[in-house]
């Protein structure tokens, strides 16, 4: 179906964006966090889209990043949590943090999302996690700043990566540990010892 649109904004409401390309506007439901993201009205913007078709209705979802459009397909396959569910989570929280919460265990952060029980939240855990991993963050952000068109001759995240392993390897949770190293402010221009620094006063 439709990959992404890219297109000029003209009317952005609570939960949906409507983008003119090509002289035909196309409604989009967003999530909060993406809505505090966008662009004004007038403005361009790209957005990577879901196709979601029912007997009486067709739906457009769509996302600033590939990460989150990869983290709400993977939510609706759970049993409980459909399109609306699923961009419920995604205004709570973002692709890595919904990570941390599944890796971790953390069914009560998922559970803050509006109309997303315990159970519901639980649920998401068991099944998504053997479908998501610590390394897909630094894997997704490397694409996306390749698509952004980095071209510093450095891979982006090679800095973060090996500060969690690191961590990871002196015996922290790898949640906490990416959690803590992506904290630090500018941690790409700086060495793997200095963001192990400043990760380490992030974790006491």
């Amino acid at each position: 179906m439709i990959a992404y649109l890219k297109g000029k904004i003209t009317d952005i409401a609570e939960e949906n964006v409507v983008l003119e390309v090509n002289d035909i506007g196309y409604n989009v439901k967003i999530t909060g966090r993406t809505l505090g993201m966008l662009p004004a009205a007038g403005e361009e913007v790209k957005i990577y889209t879901y196709t979601y078709v029912r007997e009486d209705a067709i739906h457009l979802y769509g996302f600033l990043t590939r990460d989150d459009l990869k983290m709400f397909k993977l939510l609706i396959t759970v049993n409980g949590i459909g399109p609306k569910g699923a961009l419920a989570v995604l205004s709570v929280m973002d692709a890595d943090e919904l990570r941390f919460a599944i890796i971790s265990g953390d069914a009560k952060a998922i559970a803050k999302a509006p109309g997303i029980g315990g159970k519901t939240a639980e649920r998401a855990i068991l099944d998504l996690k053997d479908k998501v991993s610590i390394e897909d963050s630094f894997v997704n952000k490397e694409s996306e700043s390749y698509q952004a068109g980095s071209g510093n001759g450095k891979a982006a995240g090679t800095v973060t990566q090996e500060a969690a392993e690191a961590l990871t390897a002196l015996g922290y949770p790898a949640s906490d540990a990416l959690r803590a190293v992506k904290q630090v402010e500018n941690a790409e221009e700086l060495s793997v010892e200095e963001v192990l620094k400043l990760a380490l006063k992030k974790l006491f």
